[in-house]
């Protein structure tokens, strides 16, 4: 099997990547990345040398180079990860979200539809989405593959939309195509705009900790190598056509995950408990902010065996242990033109 990662080398696809290359040695990984600010090649520094992965730079947008791709290759399955994936980024250019995200998705599905010719036989297209598709839940309920679409953010609705685009043509065409939309992610390798990997970047720096209104908007947060664990079981396992949620099982509040990190980070760092607490800074909400989402993944349990393999203070631990651990990748990564944007985008009420 001859496998495309779009978007290999940010940081869920990179988990991805590293997943396939070393459980599947008698496949060929091909990672597709435009190297984005989010995109880093040190994500993969321990597989690169591995002669079944190759890596090529190049931009979903660009049909006839993907379609090139796919024929050097002999691609017979593509994994799209690659996403514009920030809802304040959204915000502040929405353009760049409908390009990447719609007008990308459809370069992709007609470079796979022309290259494939037809002769659909042992070939896959899995999109990789978002929870964020169905909008905002109250206090109560869970989102289900039945829950209607109801995106409320630009990049939401740009994500709503390439989950269209999929089903179209599969409905239409018959792209053998699978779906999953998974929620908050949370792990290594997370580019620091989002919020753990950002509260403990700050907390470790002595700076503000941001938290939205009052930190009252609830997300279900899934590690990393669950989610790619998950990837891999509906990649081989799901019938085409097929949609399944992917969730932790793990309700917080942004401000009660925040307050438990500022005591982890006190314990690793030798710190006086509630020294990071003091660190918090409410900010303004965010335009649109949707309050809750809760995944029901009972459909991927029920149907191919998946539940998530550790517990969130466990996972929590974990991650806080590689961003200690790396700090000369962290330090890389946060330089140049994210501090610009860190201080345009967190502006203190």
């Amino acid at each position: 099997m001859n496998i495309l990662i779009t978007g290999g080398a940010g940081f869920i696809g990179s988990h991805l990547v590293r997943r396939f290359v070393n459980n599947y040695p008698n496949y060929k990984i091909v990672n597709f990345d435009k190297l984005t600010y989010a995109g880093n090649l040190e994500n993969l520094r321990d597989i690169e040398s591995k002669p079944n992965y190759s890596f090529v730079k190049g931009d979903i947008c660009d049909a006839a180079f993907v379609e090139k791709t796919l024929a050097e290759n002999n691609i017979t399955a593509i994994i799209h990860l690659a996403a514009e994936s920030h809802v304040d980024r959204s915000i502040s250019n929405p353009m760049e979200f409908i390009q990447t995200n719609i007008v990308g998705t459809v370069a992709l599905l007609n470079s796979a539809k022309h290259f494939w010719a037809g002769n659909f036989e042992g070939k896959r297209f899995y999109h990789v989405s978002t929870d964020e598709v169905y909008g905002s839940l109250g206090e109560t309920g869970f989102f289900t593959e039945e829950t209607p679409y109801d995106p409320h953010s630009p990049y939401s609705a740009s994500k709503a939309s390439s989950d269209h685009l999929v089903r179209a043509y599969s409905d239409t065409f018959g792209l053998p195509a699978v779906i999953s939309n998974c929620s908050n992610n949370y792990g290594s390798h997370h580019f620091p705009e989002k919020l753990i990997p950002l509260a403990i970047n700050n907390i470790k720096n002595m700076k503000s900790v941001p938290v939205y209104g009052k930190g009252e908007n609830v997300r279900d947060w899934l590690f990393v190598e669950d989610h790619a664990s998950a990837i891999d079981l509906i990649f081989h396992k799901a019938e085409n056509g097929e949609t399944y949620n992917i969730g932790g099982h793990n309700e917080w509040k942004n401000l009660d995950l925040i307050l438990l990190l500022c005591q982890v980070m006190d314990r690793k760092l030798n710190r006086k408990p509630g020294t990071s607490e003091g660190l918090i800074t409410y900010v303004k909400d965010r335009a649109g902010h949707d309050l809750r989402y809760a995944i029901d993944a009972s459909k991927l349990q029920n149907k191919l065996g998946w539940k998530p393999s550790l517990q969130f203070e466990e996972g929590l631990e974990r991650t806080v242990d590689w961003y200690l651990a790396n700090e000369e990748w962290l330090n890389r990564i946060t330089s140049g033109d994210y501090q610009k944007y860190y201080s345009d985008q967190y502006v203190t009420r």
